[in-house]
Formats: structure tokens, C-alpha cells, sequence
């Protein structure tokens, strides 16, 4: 591996999972909720720091497709260390993950050379689990994802993901891949305030969705319409005694629940 390897990390702008979503639309959402950089996404940027720290050299480029506001989720990423970063900039929120790789795609090669990608292994938000795969299928290049250790040799890099009952698969892939991560590999830094201030220094490129000229062969996916989750209720307590408390039960399931 040469010093001047490029890795870079695709991150995702996404709603704060504690936040309250309220639709506004058939497919849109109050956006003026706290957003953050999808929790995947940061074990894979550390990932990436953790590969420049032990190597002393090379760059680390954080890439996001998505609105401006996901510029705010570049300078976190800037804080916790990567060099610069890269949005390609879209007029609407929900993007198909085809498209999402196509865009990443040309920024990237429009930017540099890989010696890796790495990405989260899923979106909090939309969980289509989806772009790690489509963007290593266009740019014909090994990928794994789920991954919950990694080690770096030369031109090798070896990876154990977890599948099915707690079964750990090691597996072996020349670089350039593509490299999806789990929580369980690392554990993010947490930017200082000095780092945050540093990160308002570096540079972000913005590139407009339109100056690619992407041709899709196969349809992408449309969001159609977004629902919210229906309130499950309050729990029921039930008290006085265990014979009382089968007859509500019975009751309960009868009358409340309608069950037959």
C-alpha cells in the first residue's frame, strides 16, 4: 500500500432515531428535526482513521449524496478526523439506492483512486441495506458487509462478518472493496471542541445531482407513500390475586382485544 491511499466513507445524513417524525406530506416529513450521521456510518469512518493512524499516511474522504443539511453530518465527520469531504447535492430527500450508488460512483471516481470503501452496513432510516452491495456490483469490486472485525496486510484485507446463529465468517479480499460495518468493530471517537473547530477549516466540494449524466437501465425504486408506526397503547396491569387476574385477562383479550 502506497502513502498516498484514498479510503472513502460513505455517510448518510439521517433523522436522530429519538426524534419525533411528523409527516407533512404523502412522502414528506417535518425536517426541522435533529439529524445526525447514521450510527453505522460512524463505526466505518472509524474504521477508516483507525487505517491512516496505524499507516501514518494516506487520506480519508467522507461522501454523502443527500440535501444541503447533510453538510452538517460532513463536518462531523471532518471533527472526528476525516481529510475533507465530498455532497453530492439532491433536491429530494429519498433517494433510490441504485441511484445513491450511481452518484457515488462518479463522485468518487471524478475525485480519485480508491484503495477502499467503506460504508455502514444499513441506514437507520430506510434500512434498504442496499447501496454497499450496487455500488461494489457497478464499480466490479469484492464486498462485505456486516462486518465486526478487520485487519489490513499489504494489499489484503481479511474481515470476519456474523451470520446466522452466532457464526463468525473470516473472509479475505484484495483491495480495492467495499466494506460494510457492523456496530461491534470499533468504537467512534468522539470529536473534542477544538476538533470541531478545526473541521469548519477543511474542505467540503459540493457537486449538483445534475452534472452527472447517469443513464439507468433497469427502473429504480419510488417512495409511494410514508405511514406512521400506530400507537401500540398503554400497557395493562393487572392486580388482586391470581384468580382475578386470569378472569380480566380473559376479559380483557375478549372485550379489548377482540380476540376469538
Amino acid at each position: 500500500m502506497g502513502t498516498a491511499m484514498q479510503v472513502y466513507v460513505c455517510v448518510k445524513h439521517v433523522p436522530d432515531t429519538a426524534a419525533n417524525i411528523r409527516l407533512t406530506g404523502r412522502v414528506d416529513f417535518d425536517e426541522s428535526i435533529k439529524f445526525i450521521m447514521n450510527p453505522y456510518d460512524e463505526h466505518a469512518l472509524e474504521q477508516a482513521l483507525q487505517i491512516k493512524d496505524n499507516k501514518g499516511a494516506g487520506e480519508v474522504i467522507a461522501i454523502s449524496v443527500g440535501k444541503e443539511a447533510a453538510v452538517a453530518t460532513l463536518r462531523f465527520a471532518l471533527a472526528m478526523g476525516a481529510d475533507r469531504g465530498i455532497l453530492v447535492k439532491t433536491a429530494d430527500y429519498f433517494i433510490d439506492s441504485r441511484e445513491t450508488a450511481h452518484l457515488l460512483k462518479q463522485a468518487i471516481e471524478m475525485d480519485g483512486s480508491p484503495g477502499l470503501i467503506l460504508t455502514g452496513k444499513q441506514s437507520v432510516d430506510t434500512e434498504g441495506m442496499q447501496v454497499p452491495y450496487h455500488l461494489a456490483a457497478i464499480l466490479d469490486l469484492p464486498v462485505v458487509v456486516g462486518v465486526v472485525a478487520f485487519s489490513l496486510a499489504g494489499q489484503v484485507v481479511t474481515v470476519e462478518r456474523e451470520g446466522e446463529g452466532d457464526v463468525r465468517e473470516v473472509i479475505e479480499m484484495t483491495m480495492p472493496c467495499v466494506v460494510g460495518a457492523a456496530k461491534g468493530l470499533n468504537r467512534p471517537r468522539c470529536p473534542t471542541l477544538p476538533d470541531m473547530m478545526k473541521a469548519r477549516k477543511k474542505e467540503i466540494r459540493v457537486i449538483r445531482r445534475d452534472e452527472f449524466n447517469i443513464e439507468f437501465p433497469i427502473e429504480t425504486t419510488e417512495t409511494l407513500s410514508l405511514q406512521a408506526v400506530p400507537d401500540r397503547g398503554r400497557g395493562v396491569i393487572l392486580e388482586n390475586g391470581p384468580e382475578n387476574m386470569v378472569r380480566e385477562l380473559l376479559r380483557w383479550l375478549k372485550e379489548e382485544a377482540k380476540v376469538r
